[in-house]
């Protein structure tokens, strides 16, 4: 089996996306991440659903995690309705990591040792001409794996 094979059409946002629907995104469709793609429909990056959860967090609570143990639920909740103005762009770490990606010809074991390298739950499948075809989860690789 190679990557076409079990590549499946994910939702995809761009940088421009409100992380508010990225997360949504993420959560509706029990996604491990998410890829974002730019206007030509190519990966830009794939983001592992700890990085997506890394956008809902204010920058200061990176920085100082004890702060977190002071807020309350209802200062946490300002902190949600804080981040509807913010884009997918604009929490991206920088530099932005390469996208984790395969052609549509790579092998299951060479999927297995790229989402084991890259730490990543999601990659996607790119056609030659770098636009993405579809995507693999690790749940969707293992039970293609195993069977």
């Amino acid at each position: 089996m190679q990557a076409r094979d079990i590549a499946a059409t994910l939702p995809t946002v761009t940088s421009t996306d409100p992380v508010v629907r990225a997360v949504r995104i993420m959560v509706l469709n029990r996604l491990p991440g998410l890829i974002v793609v730019d206007g030509q429909s190519r990966p830009w990056t794939v983001l592992p659903g700890t990085q997506v959860l890394r956008l809902a967090i204010p920058l200061s609570i990176h920085e100082d995690p004890a702060l977190a143990r002071t807020l309350d639920e209802t200062q946490a909740d300002v902190f949600w309705q804080e981040i509807g103005n913010l884009t997918v762009g604009d929490c991206l770490p920088k530099p932005v990591a390469r996208p984790v990606t395969v052609p549509m010809g790579a092998t299951l074991l060479e999927i297995a040792a790229l989402m084991a390298r890259a730490r990543s739950p999601l990659v996607a499948v790119v056609r030659d001409d770098g636009t993405l075809h579809g995507a693999i989860t690790l749940e969707r690789l293992l039970i293609s794996l195993s069977i």
